[in-house]
């Protein structure tokens, strides 16, 4: 899902975005070994999987997702797929084989868009570091503390009512059968691997989305994608050379900017992944640097 990122310790967590040969979560500080149960957790952390706001953010999206899907369903038409990222470009695959149509299907990245981590996460809050070894673990064994990202239940549900197949793309690499537990215990039913479960190196890949996209697509209409990662979407927001502003701009203009709400729907995560780059002059552009010190002064001409 995504390329090479720093991020603070408060915010050093993994999902299915790791490979075992590149951290892609290094830390600037390592983690404080004296937390303790009763420390603050991140922000980030505290946000994702303790505030009731990610909650209500994350029932909106799923609520949007189904409905949007649902109604696309239901269309007295031949369906359209999604524009989608494939061979590095965003392009809209034949929803037909001659004269027959494929079957309907919401694609998912897996971690944090429709399972939450919250015991791996639980694990680095403690002052752990984040290694590829104990990830590979949390793969192979941490599905009995799977849980569903908020929405995510009820979603499914209505998708596989109205007969759209969900299919899951994740970079998780270790165990096709441990991310199939943990995709269950969330409630979520069931995902074969290879069939509606897609692992990172299943297209012979080295991570990136386009690929599975591409042999998922040779097998259903894709109506609609979901992820908390660009990358989830196109291949080509992941691409080095963008800059954080740049990739921001090429996300919130033009056609892409369509399709949000339109197709892709987009999770919140502000606790690992790409979005969370950027030194403080990239975040902050010059026209956006305010200096109270040399700031003129602002007045309320109502008063």
């Amino acid at each position: 899902m995504i390329r090479s990122l720093v991020i603070s310790a408060a915010a050093v967590a993994l999902a299915g975005c790791t490979t075992a040969t590149t951290n892609y979560y290094q830390a600037s500080a390592k983690p404080d070994a004296a937390q303790s149960i009763s420390s603050d957790a991140p922000d980030s952390m505290r946000w994702l999987y303790g505030s009731g706001e990610a909650s209500a953010v994350s029932i909106q999206s799923w609520r949007m997702l189904a409905d949007y899907a649902v109604a696309r369903a239901r269309e007295r038409r031949i369906p359209q797929a999604v524009p989608m990222g494939i061979a590095g470009s965003v392009s809209q695959p034949a929803c037909t084989v001659g004269e027959t149509i494929k079957p309907l299907a919401v694609v998912f990245d897996v971690d944090e868009t429709v399972i939450l981590n919250a015991g791996y996460e639980y694990w680095l809050a403690m002052g752990n570091e984040y290694s590829s070894a104990t990830w590979q673990e949390w793969e192979n064994d941490g599905a009995p503390l799977a849980r569903p990202v908020p929405g995510a239940v009820t979603g499914i549900r209505r998708l596989r009512e109205a007969g759209i197949t969900p299919v899951f793309n994740t970079n998780r690499q270790f165990s096709p059968e441990g991310a199939a537990r943990a995709i269950a215990v969330a409630g979520l039913g069931d995902a074969t691997h290879l069939e509606t479960l897609y692992l990172r190196g299943d297209d012979g890949g080295n991570g990136d989305k386009d690929g599975r996209r591409a042999m998922i697509s040779e097998k259903f209409c894709v109506i609609a994608l979901a992820g908390d990662n660009l990358g989830d979407f196109a291949d080509i927001f992941n691409d080095d050379d963008l800059g954080v502003q740049d990739r921001r701009q090429m996300a919130s203009r033009g056609e892409y900017a369509q399709l949000w709400g339109n197709g892709w729907f987009a999770l919140p995560n502000p606790v690992y992944g790409d979005s969370i780059k950027g030194s403080i002059g990239e975040v902050f552009t010059e026209d956006q640097r305010w200096n109270a010190q040399t700031a003129p002064a602002i007045t309320n001409e109502g008063n």
